[in-house]
């Protein structure tokens, strides 16, 4: 089978942290994006997801807010000081109470 190139053109930060997480995985950019292609012709579709995701978005922030504070009433842990919370956190990194 005969090999073909394309160019892609990309933020430069991107390409960076995209070639370190290649390379950490003991592959480069080529064999990355060959694995992608592989994946999208024999699935017909993107390996993922498409979403939005922002947190910056007031209308996302908000409703996450909003159910933190309903999880936190329903779990009873709604008045909690600091204290308490990093009392906590400090109980589950240790395993105490599971």
């Amino acid at each position: 089978m005969g090999k073909a190139t394309f160019n892609v053109i990309m933020d430069e930060t991107l390409k960076i942290q995209f070639e370190t997480w290649c390379n950490y995985f003991g592959m480069d950019m080529s064999t990355a994006i060959n694995i992608f292609a592989r994946a999208v012709v024999q699935e017909q579709k993107m390996p993922f997801e498409f979403s939005s995701f922002d947190l910056f978005n007031p209308t996302y922030a908000t409703k996450m807010f909003d159910d933190a504070r309903k999880q936190a009433l329903e779990n009873g842990v709604a008045n909690m000081t600091m204290e308490e919370i990093d009392e906590e956190i400090s109980r589950a990194r240790k395993g105490i109470g599971e």
